[in-house]
């Protein structure tokens, strides 16, 4: 059961570098530095894209429209966080006195 929760805990962990990633190409494409009709580009968009969305989606219908600044990866990223640290790693500290 601790390696269970251990490998759910990186997990998130890694889904949270795919949200900053995410973030990042979005960046790069909207002040064109990068240019999506690369192919290798637009692939790898189109991956974080399928990968983040669904979570996304969600969040973005609660918050309220800011224009072009998209507040829902930050929210995503601290719910994350809140699961990995409080109840991920919370209930291995109260089941195995230590992680």
């Amino acid at each position: 059961m601790l390696e269970l929760l251990g490998f759910i805990a990186w997990l998130i962990g890694l889904y949270i570098w795919v949200f900053i990633l995410s973030a990042i190409l979005s960046w790069l494409v909207a002040f064109n530095v990068i240019n999506t009709s690369n192919r290798f580009v637009y692939s790898v968009g189109n991956a974080l894209y399928r990968l983040t969305e669904p979570v996304l989606k969600p969040i973005r219908r609660y918050l309220p429209n800011l224009g072009g600044i998209d507040l829902s990866p930050v929210v995503a990223i601290i719910g994350l966080i809140f699961v990995q640290n409080v109840v991920v790693r919370g209930w291995l500290m109260r089941m195995f006195g230590g992680y």
